[in-house]
């Protein structure tokens, strides 16, 4: 295996010159002997190049490259040239193992059984066709093949935990191996152990903080801002500097052991404020050395050893408190109800489970009418037989996160095709669907917790934080808005008559005679300062972000002239409406509707008390109770968050042009390609090979192999996503109309 022992960039120029020859008509320079070991070395150097990049996590390319051996082995079978029977079984067998961690299950099953075809004995194999089989549900299949590789390896970790689980899935009762000696495992067939690179499968076993899943690959040390000192623009330029000092250790460094680059890394805190579960992804702009666009509130990695972090943070796998000294007494790293909410925010409560399982998504609670019972208005389900744990998140949107029971088949893990574009086995998966069941799931495990044991001490964190807050700002003198101005909101089209007129008693209508519709967007904002008593219209808070931390009076003002840029100067156009900016930043208010809204409120008698007891805020969040959440039943929309009321009003949603956007693409999704978006037209550019295309961008064709592949996995994605909308009945049946994404629904040609 010459190939294989090459440094890796001569051997990649090897590969790119094979694979130029032999898809060019040129005869070979030598003799059919010669040609027979040109074209197996070519074989063994893309096996060689699939391994390394296996080991680096590169699994799709990995694929690429095993499937490039695999297809020149086929081209050599034509032309007369036999590839070593044991290279395809290895072959097959390592491109199962990259099936696997990218979560084609029926690809890696189809692999194994070519590689047992050559070689029944092959105890890698074998694994990955249990792993495989596993995955899929055939939970029988899975132990009987997992059975015969135990019989080869009895004593591999690997195998026998897979063993174990399987077994308790199927019933069976579980036994201990007898150990006759100690038996080591050859592993010369390929850079991967028996489960290397591949998801570790565990029951719900208990998760032990104490131990650093990194210990092996991975150096920590803490730091403070005197010893690890910035050196530069980057964010990435810094230093460690190790005289003596008194340290506050209040930042974590990291750094991989086996990199020739022995630089300290800063590992950041995990960003918490969204709920995003996919996959960790490096910044674009640091990836290619250049300065990230949003520093510090950059929610994208810097570095390999942050993601590593983050991403086994988030599973609760490790506790960067621990990284230190993880055997310091009276550590406590305990998952509780309010740990997770002082981290996720939102509430726990039941929701009629018949109705949240319904296509599409129903949003029902209990009959106000009937406890028993639950609150659709037509079908009017068990509602103790049939209720969910499910928790709110209320912002911007709602999101609801369903929390299914904890039992022994369940993984501790989060499922990879949730996260991205849907899981097809929904409840049936074992694998948590999102991150707040994956931390419940932990703290079941751990506690023993109940569903009801969740509400109720949700219930009484939300109680115990309010009280405090009330404590800490009396009812007597909380006062809604800036304290040196009055507020009130008044009708846009009367404003612009010179005419003062507010809602009337039903807020349907303003009060004059001409009975304009009250609306979001006929309504305006008037305050009057004490110092002017003069009622002066205020402009929306601009959206430029990053938000500045101060707002200033626009220029053009100050010197007493008309601003040039009134439709979207960012400047505050007077001092009462700087004033009133202010308040709404500070109180996290980020539009003229929620400033209603709270305005409203403060004008009902005793608001004070009840906004005490309703809602509180928490590092500037507003916190909603369970009493804030009106009664909802109707369609809900999980990928926008929106709940509609009719019929009529869910068709307008899932038709409209933005609900459909959202059906394709996500802020999550973006990171995740290199090449342009799909044209439509699957074919490679002959005029971009040649060098002569001249369109750039604009050209319907892929430029390159690379960016045609790229198209294809983008293809399939997009493809994925859309079956789980119409499976969710969030696509109209007929609808066809996509607009870019319509290619979706052609044939390739």
């Amino acid at each position: 295996m010459s190939g294989a022992c090459k440094d890796r960039r001569s051997r990649w120029q090897d590969i790119q010159k094979g694979l130029q020859f032999i898809q060019s008509t040129l005869p070979f320079p030598g003799t059919q002997d010669q040609y027979e070991v040109f074209i197996q070395e070519l074989v063994w150097n893309l096996f060689g190049e699939g391994n390394d990049v296996f080991k680096e996590g590169e699994w799709t390319k990995a694929v690429e490259m095993y499937t490039e051996a695999l297809s020149i082995a086929d081209y050599a079978d034509s032309e007369d040239i036999s590839i070593p029977t044991g290279l395809l079984e290895k072959l097959f067998a390592n491109r199962a193992a990259a099936y696997l961690n990218i979560g084609l299950f029926d690809q890696a099953l189809e692999d194994c059984e070519k590689a047992l075809h050559l070689n029944e004995g092959n105890y890698r194999a074998l694994f990955r066709k249990a792993k495989a089989l596993k995955e899929l549900g055939r939970h029988q299949e899975a132990y009987e093949a997992v059975a015969k590789c135990s019989l080869v390896v009895p004593q591999d970790p690997s195998v026998i935990q897979l063993t174990q689980d399987l077994a308790k899935m199927l019933g069976l009762k579980i036994r201990k191996a007898y150990v006759r000696s100690k038996v080591g495992l050859n592993s010369t067939d390929s850079p991967m152990g028996m489960a290397v690179g591949m998801p570790d499968m565990k029951g719900p076993a208990a998760v032990d903080l104490a131990k650093n899943p990194l210990a092996e690959t991975h150096e920590f040390k803490q730091a403070c801002s005197l010893c690890f000192v910035k050196t530069g623009p980057g964010v990435l330029d810094y230093t460690l500097h190790t005289e003596e000092h008194k340290c506050k250790k209040d930042a974590l460094l990291g750094r991989l052991k086996h990199l020739p680059d022995k630089t300290w890394k800063l590992i950041r805190p995990r960003p918490t404020k969204n709920q995003y579960v996919g996959p960790y992804y490096i910044c674009k702009e640091v990836a290619v050395g250049q300065e990230c666009l949003y520093p510090g509130h950059c929610t994208f990695a810097y570095c390999q050893e942050e993601i590593d972090v983050w991403t086994l943070e988030r599973k609760g796998f490790i506790s960067r408190e621990l990284l230190f000294d993880p055997f310091r007494p009276n550590c406590n790293v305990r998952l509780t109800v309010p740990k997770i909410l002082q981290e996720h925010r939102g509430i726990f409560m039941f929701l009629c489970g018949v109705c949240f399982d319904h296509k599409p998504r129903i949003i029902s609670k209990t009959n106000k009418d009937n406890p028993s019972l639950c609150s659709h208005p037509v079908t009017k389900h068990d509602f103790e037989d049939h209720k969910c744990l499910v928790h709110i998140l209320k912002e911007n949107t709602v999101r609801y996160s369903k929390i299914r029971p904890l039992n022994l088949h369940c993984q501790l893990d989060l499922c990879r095709h949730e996260v991205r574009y849907g899981c097809v086995r929904e409840d049936d998966c074992f694998y948590a669907h999102s991150l707040i069941e994956l931390k419940v799931w932990m703290m079941q495990h751990e506690l023993g917790i109940t569903h009801e044991n969740i509400v109720q001490e949700a219930k009484k964190y939300w109680s115990t934080a309010a009280s405090l807050q009330g404590a800490q700002f009396p009812s007597a003198q909380r006062r809604f808005g800036p304290p040196n101005l009055k507020m009130m909101f008044v009708c846009g089209q009367c404003w612009r008559n010179g005419q003062l007129s507010e809602a009337d008693k039903n807020k349907k209508y303003c009060s004059a005679k001409a009975r304009h519709t009250w609306s979001k967007d006929r309504r305006v904002v008037l305050v009057s300062s004490n110092e002017r008593k003069k009622w002066t219209t205020v402009r929306p808070l601009p959206t430029k972000k990053p938000i500045p931390s101060q707002f200033e009076i626009c220029m053009h003002v100050t010197a007493g002239k008309k601003c040039q840029y009134i439709g979207n100067c960012t400047f505050a156009h007077s001092i009462e409406e700087r004033d009133l900016w202010t308040y709404m930043k500070e109180n996290n208010i980020p539009d003229m509707d929620q400033l209603y809204e709270q305005w409203l409120l403060s004008q009902k008698p005793g608001w004070g008390e009840e906004a005490s007891n309703s809602s509180i805020r928490e590092n500037g969040k507003q916190i909603h109770m369970p009493t804030d959440y009106a009664e909802e039943a109707g369609n809900h929309c999980w990928l926008c968050g929106k709940n509609c009321n009719s019929d009529k009003q869910w068709q307008q949603h899932i038709t409209s042009e933005k609900h459909k956007e959202k059906v394709f693409n996500s802020e999550d999704d973006q990171n995740c390609w290199q090449y342009r978006f799909p044209t439509g037209t699957f074919k490679v550019c002959e005029r971009f090979l040649k060098g002569t295309c001249t369109e750039d961008d604009s050209c319907k064709l892929a430029h390159g192999n690379q960016e045609l592949k790229e198209w294809m996995e983008r293809r399939e994605f997009l493809l994925l996503k859309l079956a789980k909308a119409r499976k969710d009945h969030l696509i109209a049946p007929n609808d066809n109309d996509f607009g870019k994404y319509s290619f979706l629904l052609k044939d390739i040609k």
